[in-house]
């Protein structure tokens, strides 16, 4: 049973699970799916083909599920599918997928969205991810779990973000980010390792070792790019952290690799 205030317009067809509470003057369109103890506080806007998981706290004034912004979008029922444990804070702006890509545009669980943060059409957004006030992802960009993105960032269309990664505040993102590194500036690049948030989620000091060695070795003045990254593929076969950098840069890629200044 829903617990819905009486200021609140919901269209015929929303569907919501248990425990379900929506505030004062919230909009849930007619396509919108809301699962178990979902609670919008007020002035919440959630529109589309949106699904929302359960456990989700969305603030007030955010807007989920609009049309994306995109001139090639024709009114397709396109998707917005959010999961569970997140918390969206006010003003959010998270929109639906296009037909350029897969028409969905999703985000993990267990994250948090800072005020005024926007997702667009056709991301991929992993799990437990935080957005910083007003950082802003444009269609298509992929990011990896546990990335921290800094207060104002913004990140170019078809950019791809990998695990554990840190953005600094006011980066412009315009370059492919490997998983754990550590960018900034306008245009970002690749400062090193995000160090703090590795010793943060309990990373073992071998692994953090193996990192920052990788780390020296790809961006090595001596040897082309292609020979140290083989170089750092079979030195640092046995360690997962490597193999997930090595996997991220030879993947197939929309944008070049973020590389540090020279």
């Amino acid at each position: 049973m829903a617990d819905i205030h009486p200021t609140a317009l919901i269209s015929k067809g929303a569907e919501f699970g248990e425990g379900v509470a929506i505030g004062p003057y919230c909009i849930v369109g007619s396509k919108v799916k809301l699962h178990d103890r979902v609670r919008l506080l007020s002035h919440v806007v959630i529109d589309g083909v949106t699904e929302i998981g359960a456990d989700t706290v969305v603030h007030a004034f955010a807007s989920l599920g609009g049309p994306p912004q995109h001139t090639a979008y024709k009114g397709e029922d396109t998707q917005l599918i959010i999961g569970e444990r997140n918390v969206i804070r006010e003003h959010v702006t998270m929109h639906t997928g296009t037909m350029l890509d897969h028409g969905v545009t999703r985000v993990g669980a267990d994250s948090l969205f800072m005020t005024a943060s926007h997702v667009a059409h056709d991301c991929v957004v992993g799990d437990h991810v935080i957005m910083a006030n007003n950082a802003t992802l444009g269609g298509h960009v992929k990011i990896g779990d546990y990335v921290f993105l800094g207060g104002l960032t913004g990140v170019h269309q078809h950019t791809r973000i990998g695990r554990y990664a840190f953005t600094g505040g006011g980066a412009v993102v315009t370059k492919d980010v490997i998983p754990y590194g550590s960018v900034w500036g306008n245009h970002a690049h690749l400062e090193g390792l995000n160090l703090v948030g590795l010793k943060r989620r309990g990373f073992s000091r071998q692994a953090i070792n193996d990192l920052r060695a990788t780390y020296r070795l790809l961006f090595a003045p001596e040897g082309t790019f292609q020979e140290r990254l083989e170089d750092a593929a079979g030195t640092y076969a046995g360690t997962p952290e490597v193999r997930e950098i090595v996997e991220f840069i030879r993947a197939d890629a929309d944008r070049p690799l973020c590389m540090p200044n020279p």
